[in-house]
């Protein structure tokens, strides 16, 4: 009984993880690609052309369609891996331009939840390497 309880537990956070990870690449994607005025800001603070938020937004957004459904294991381990490019580069991002700490604290927290959501996905929903 206790290991089912577990289990459950471990289901749920990985679904709320999963929740926060598809709704924040698929909304900061939509943003991305139209190029919405906090979105032109934000890419010139940082330094980065604006048309490179198209590039990104379109891959934000199929990263979150390849994790939302079901099957394809290896191109949700893209997706993942883009995840974590992305909200490791933004981090980095900040910190290059001298951007105070308080706007680490977005991708980093959203880098948390993309790593649980990988680290607690179920058997169906890895990809199991050819021996």
């Amino acid at each position: 009984m206790k290991e089912q309880k577990k289990h459950q537990t471990r289901i749920i956070i990985y679904w709320i993880a999963t929740a926060l990870v598809i709704f924040q690449l698929g909304s900061g994607g939509v943003g991305d690609v139209l190029r919405l005025p906090a979105v032109i800001a934000g890419m010139t603070h940082l330094g980065y052309p604006v048309y490179f938020s198209v590039i990104l937004g379109i891959w934000k957004i199929l990263g979150a369609i390849a994790i939302a459904v079901p099957g394809q294991p290896r191109l949700k381990e893209w997706a993942y891996a883009g995840a974590v490019f992305d909200l490791s580069g933004a981090a980095f991002s900040h910190l290059a331009v001298g951007d105070s700490a308080v706007k680490l604290i977005g991708p980093l927290l959203f880098l948390a939840f993309a790593v649980i959501s990988w680290a607690l996905r179920p058997e169906g929903r890895r990809y199991a390497a050819l021996a």
